[in-house]
C-alpha cells in the first residue's frame, strides 16, 4: 500500500513539528519497494549498542561498530520507531541481523513495516533500521517535554517498581468521591524564602481523563476548619461529597459557612456560600442532595444548639430541631439515606458531668419525624456507633472500663407504639470497634489497639460472608493478612516478611440492579428465597462427594492394578528364585523345615613363642 502526500503538507507537517526541512537531505532517503513508506518524523528513539549486543555469527563485524551521539528526539507519529547504533552489515548477513532485532522489538507490538536502509553503492546497512507497530507505542522520552523540566525517579521495593516525579509540590493525601469520578489530592509548595509559608494545594481531577478540574491554594489556616485532622492541622477529606454515586456535589466548611460546589462547572453554586452562623459540622445524605448541619449552643446557653436538613441545590430547610444544654452531637446517615442518627451529649443540670441520648430522623417519611431514645443506662460512654448496611438496625459499643455492652437496635418493629427498639444487649466484651458486612446480617465486634486485636463475630441472619484482617507493614511483626468465615473460624491465612505489605482491599461490588421495593420484598421472605440457595449449596456438596468417590474409586483401581502388576512379574520370576536357592521352594512357606546346623568359625589364631630349659629333668 502507497500512501500520497502532497509536498505542501509535508511542509505544513514539519513546520507543526518544529523540523527545518531545508537541514533535510530528502535524496538520502530511499524507501524500500514494495513496502509501506515510513515517516521519517519518529516520537520513540531506542539506541541499540551492537558492540555490546550479542549477535551469533556477527562477532566478524563487530570492530566495524561505532558508537554516534544521540540525535535529537522529534515528535511525530507514535506508531514509528527508530533503532540507531547497530551494526554495519553485508547482504549476507542482512536477514540474520533483521531477525535478531525483531526478536528484540516485536514482544512490544505487532511489527507490520520493518526497513533497514542500505547504501546503493556498497549494499550496506547504514547501522540504523525503522519498526512500524500497528498500534501507538508509549513515547518514553515525553516526559523530556515537562515545562518545569521535573526528573523522575525510580524506587524498587518488596515486588513492586515504581516511578515517581520529583516535583516540589509534594503529594501527602488523596481521597476518592463516592462515585470514583474524582480523585482531590493535597500536596504542599515549599515557601520561595525561609521567611515564608507554606502553601497547600489542592487538586481535583477527573479519574476517566487525568484532567484537573479544579485547584485550590491557600495556607494551612485557610484550610483548617474542621472535620478530623490530616496534615498540618488541615482537615481530610477536607471535601464532601454529596448527591449519591453521581458525585454531583462537594462542599468544605469555613468559618461561618458552608461552600457548596457542582462538578458540571466546578463552581460555587449559584456563586455564594451557604451562611450559617457558627456552623461546626455538616455531613451529606449518602443518596441524596441533602446536607444535615449541627451547630452549637451560643451565648452562653442563650441560643441553643440546632440540627438542619437543607436540600441542595434549593437551599430550602427541610427540617430543624432546636437542643438545649449540649455539649457535642454527632450525625450519622444509614448509607440508604432513609435515616439520620444524631448522638447528643448534654450536660447535667449541675454541669459536672455528661450523659447522651440519640435523636432519629426518618428522612423518606412525610415530615420527617424524630424519635428521641436513650440507652438503658443513660451515663454510660458511647464509644462506637454503627448503621446496618442497607438494613433497619444499628449497633452501640457503650460503658466504662476495659469491657464494654454491646446493644443492637431495629427502627422496624410490628407494633407502632414503640418506633425504636432494643433487640438485645450483649455484656462484657472488649470491642472498642464496629465493622458490619457490606450486606448486612453479619457484625464483627473488633478490639483494636490496646485490646490487642480480639475479633468476635455475630450472625444476626442466615447468610455467609467473609471477613479479612490485616496487619501492615507499619508493624514489624506478623504482617500478612487472614481470611475468616462469620463463624468466627480461620479459614486462610498469608504471612509477609516486613516492610513487604501494605494494604487489603476487597474488590467493591456495583450497586444492585434490585428496587428498594424488591429488596425489601426479598429480605421480608428470606426463608422462601433461601430454600432454593440452600437447594443449590447441597447440590454442590453432592457434587464434591460424588468427585471425591470417584477419585478415590480411582485410586483403589490404580492400586489394584498395581499389585497385580507386581504379583505377575513375581510369578513370573518364581522359577529363577528356585534356582538361586537350590531348588528350594521358598514361595511355599508351608512346607519349611527348620534344621538346627552348628557351625565352627575360627574367631582367631595367636601365635606365643615359649621358652623351654633343655637341661631340665
Amino acid at each position: 500500500m502507497t500512501i500520497a502526500i502532497s509536498m505542501d503538507a509535508i511542509e505544513a507537517h514539519a513546520r507543526d513539528l518544529g523540523v527545518n526541512l531545508s537541514a533535510v537531505d530528502l535524496d538520502s532517503i530511499a524507501l524500500p519497494p514494495a513496502k509501506t513508506s515510513v515517516s521519517s518524523a519518529v516520537n520513540m528513539y531506542h539506541r541499540f549498542d551492537g558492540c555490546h549486543g550479542s549477535f551469533d555469527g556477527l562477532s566478524d563485524d563487530e570492530e566495524i561498530c561505532q558508537k554516534e551521539d544521540l540525535p535529537e528526539p522529534e515528535v511525530g507519529l507514535s506508531n514509528i520507531v527508530v533503532v540507531d547504533n547497530l551494526p554495519v552489515v553485508a547482504p549476507k548477513k542482512y536477514e540474520k541481523l533483521e531477525s535478531v532485532v525483531r526478536k528484540l522489538f516485536s514482544p512490544y507490538g505487532a511489527i507490520v513495516v520493518f526497513w533497514m536502509p542500505t547504501d546503493p553503492e556498497t549494499q550496506k546497512t547504514h547501522g540504523y533500521c525503522f519498526i512500524e507497530y500497528n498500534t501507538s507505542q508509549e513515547n518514553l522520552l515525553k516526559w523530556l517535554t515537562d515545562e518545569k523540566a521535573i526528573d523522575q525517579f525510580v524506587i524498587w521495593a518488596g515486588m513492586f517498581t515504581e516511578v515517581y516525579w520529583n516535583d516540589a509540590k509534594r503529594l501527602k493525601l488523596i481521597d476518592f468521591s463516592p462515585g470514583e469520578r474524582y480523585l482531590v489530592t493535597y500536596s504542599s509548595e515549599e515557601p520561595s524564602n525561609p521567611r515564608g509559608t507554606h502553601t497547600v494545594v489542592l487538586n481535583i481531577f477527573d479519574v476517566r481523563t487525568g484532567k484537573v478540574m479544579r485547584e485550590f491554594k491557600g495556607s494551612a489556616d485557610d484550610l483548617s476548619t474542621g472535620g478530623s485532622i490530616g496534615v498540618s492541622g488541615v482537615p481530610w477529606p477536607i471535601f464532601r461529597w454529596g448527591g449519591g454515586r453521581d458525585d454531583k456535589y462537594f462542599a468544605r466548611l469555613g468559618k461561618n459557612v458552608v461552600s457548596v460546589y457542582e462538578t458540571e462547572t466546578f463552581t460555587l453554586l449559584d456563586k455564594k456560600s451557604l451562611k450559617v452562623e457558627n456552623v461546626a459540622d455538616f455531613s451529606w445524605s449518602p443518596t441524596d442532595p441533602i446536607i444535615s448541619m449541627f451547630v452549637p449552643e451560643m451565648g452562653g446557653g442563650n441560643q441553643p444548639a440546632k440540627v438542619s436538613l437543607v436540600q441542595i441545590p434549593s437551599r430550602q430547610e427541610l427540617r430543624q430541631k432546636n437542643l438545649f444544654s449540649v455539649s457535642d452531637c454527632k450525625m450519622y446517615w444509614q448509607n440508604n439515606g432513609e435515616y439520620l442518627a444524631v448522638q447528643v451529649d448534654r450536660y447535667t443540670k449541675t454541669k459536672k458531668s455528661i450523659y447522651t441520648g440519640f435523636e432519629l430522623y426518618r428522612i423518606k417519611e412525610k415530615d420527617i419525624p424524630i424519635e428521641v431514645f436513650e440507652l438503658d443506662n443513660k451515663n454510660d460512654k458511647i464509644i462506637a456507633f454503627a448503621w446496618e448496611p442497607r438494613g433497619h438496625r444499628f449497633a452501640i459499643i457503650h460503658g466504662d472500663g476495659p469491657k464494654h455492652d454491646i446493644s443492637f437496635y431495629s427502627v422496624r418493629t410490628s407494633d407502632k407504639a414503640s418506633r425504636v427498639s432494643k433487640l438485645t444487649t450483649i455484656k462484657g466484651r472488649q470491642a472498642n470497634a464496629l465493622f458490619w458486612s457490606p450486606a448486612g446480617c453479619f457484625i464483627v465486634l473488633a478490639g483494636l489497639k490496646g485490646l490487642n486485636g480480639q475479633l468476635e463475630f455475630y450472625n444476626l441472619d442466615d447468610l455467609f460472608r467473609f471477613l479479612a484482617t490485616a496487619v501492615t507493614s507499619v508493624h514489624e511483626m506478623e504482617n500478612g493478612f487472614q481470611i475468616w468465615s462469620f463463624n468466627g473460624e480461620k479459614i486462610y491465612s498469608y504471612n509477609v516478611s516486613k516492610d513487604q505489605f501494605y494494604q487489603f482491599q476487597w474488590r467493591p461490588r456495583p450497586p444492585s440492579l434490585l428496587t428498594p421495593e424488591k429488596e425489601k420484598e426479598i429480605s421480608e421472605n428470606l426463608e422462601m428465597y433461601s430454600k432454593k440457595y440452600k437447594q443449590e449449596d447441597r447440590d454442590v456438596l453432592d457434587e464434591n462427594f460424588q468427585h471425591e468417590r470417584t477419585r478415590r474409586k480411582q485410586l483403589r483401581e490404580e492400586w489394584k492394578r498395581w499389585v497385580a502388576k507386581w504379583k505377575q512379574q513375581h510369578d513370573e520370576e518364581r522359577q529363577c528364585r528356585m534356582a538361586l536357592r537350590g531348588g528350594e521352594d521358598s514361595d511355599k512357606e508351608e512346607e519349611y523345615q527348620g534344621k538346627e546346623v552348628e557351625v565352627d568359625e575360627v574367631v582367631s589364631v595367636i601365635e606365643e613363642t615359649l621358652a623351654f630349659d633343655l637341661d631340665q629333668d
